[in-house]
């Protein structure tokens, strides 16, 4: 088996702004396994606010290649156990793209996209959002016009956060989620719910600082909106506590460590009576075609990363007014068409 590492700077459509950050370009990696003339792709993102950086990433990618399958392909849950606790346990965005692009290894291999492997059903698959950073008023408006959808997440953390889902409700009749990313007190959570559920808003995903448990207890049990959990909910040893403190959990592979932990975290949550969503970053359709393969699994997902930046390197899933189109090709049908 042979690795390559492919970093590229991905343009965002739009300068993306949340509590911690803004950014106008997203750097990314892309992992390519190849085996017998095929080849599988994974993805992670530079991502400061975790600690995460290009050469963080490559470093300690290269640091396995004497370590891959050499004969025979181990099954990806074997081969995630490989790497996690041998080489990896602590660097889950280089674990994900690596178990991401080995997973898509295995469906190439088998002919199969990933949920046929599975026996998942695609029929019923949830839409996904789209996602409206913050910013002034009148551009969060512009930006909801540039791209008419039927499901937006707004992110807030503002002076203005109702006043801003009032000029969006103005204009459509979508249904909204809202992401405060940890920007909210329990007080303003509690005013704003009521208020935002009569405009339309079906949830409220991390309005607290992501250890604030006192704060998350009591919102669950008197705010108006479902709560969901994303950076109080990282790793798969989050999810039994998510469960007293939210209604859902956010999981997204990066945070995790790729679609193997993914799926013991939705099946975890799912037995504890969590909504599950999956998030993404801003990533490209590589990232995002993973992600797709879970949909079945899901009650929310927001996978719009490939719509959010100018994706010129990658082919996959296509998204068409919210719904997931699936590639012809196995795996994750991800392709990678420019080389960096």
């Amino acid at each position: 088996m042979e690795l390559h590492l492919h970093t590229f700077d991905l343009p965002l459509k739009h300068t993306f702004t949340i509590t911690h950050e803004s950014r106008d370009v997203q750097p990314t990696l892309i992992v390519e396994l190849t085996w017998h003339g095929k080849s599988g792709y994974g993805e992670a993102t530079e991502t400061p606010y975790y600690g995460v950086t290009m050469e963080k990433m490559v470093s300690q990618l290269e640091s396995i290649r004497s370590f891959l399958p050499s004969d025979i392909l181990p099954h990806p849950n074997d081969f995630w156990k490989m790497m996690s606790k041998t080489l990896l346990d602590d660097h889950p965005f280089a674990l994900c793209a690596l178990d991401v692009a080995y997973w898509d290894l295995w469906g190439k291999t088998h002919d199969k996209a990933l949920y046929q492997l599975w026996g998942l059903d695609i029929s019923h698959n949830p839409i996904t959002d789209y996602t409206i950073g913050m910013d002034s008023i009148d551009v969060m408006v512009a930006k909801m016009k540039e791209m008419p959808f039927p499901l937006y997440k707004i992110k807030l953390g503002t002076n203005q956060d109702i006043e801003i889902i009032e000029a969006l409700r103005k204009e459509t009749d979508a249904v909204f989620r809202v992401d405060a990313n940890t920007a909210w007190t329990v007080e303003q959570t509690l005013e704003y719910a009521p208020k935002l559920k009569a405009l339309g808003v079906e949830f409220i995903e991390q309005p607290l600082k992501a250890d604030h448990w006192e704060g998350m207890k009591r919102l669950k049990k008197e705010s108006a909106l479902p709560i969901i959990a994303d950076e109080s909910c990282i790793t798969e040893s989050d999810v039994a506590l998510c469960a007293e403190y939210f209604h859902g959990i956010n999981i997204k592979l990066m945070k995790c460590g790729g679609i193997t932990p993914a799926l013991r975290m939705i099946h975890q949550g799912r037995n504890l009576g969590l909504k599950i969503m999956v998030g993404c970053m801003t990533e490209s359709t590589i990232g995002c075609s993973a992600i797709a393969q879970l949909l079945p699994l899901l009650d929310f997902v927001d996978m719009d990363g490939c719509l959010l930046v100018e994706d010129n390197i990658s082919l996959g899933i296509r998204i068409d007014f919210g719904h997931v189109i699936y590639a012809k090709e196995g795996g994750t049908g991800a392709k990678l068409i420019q080389h960096g």
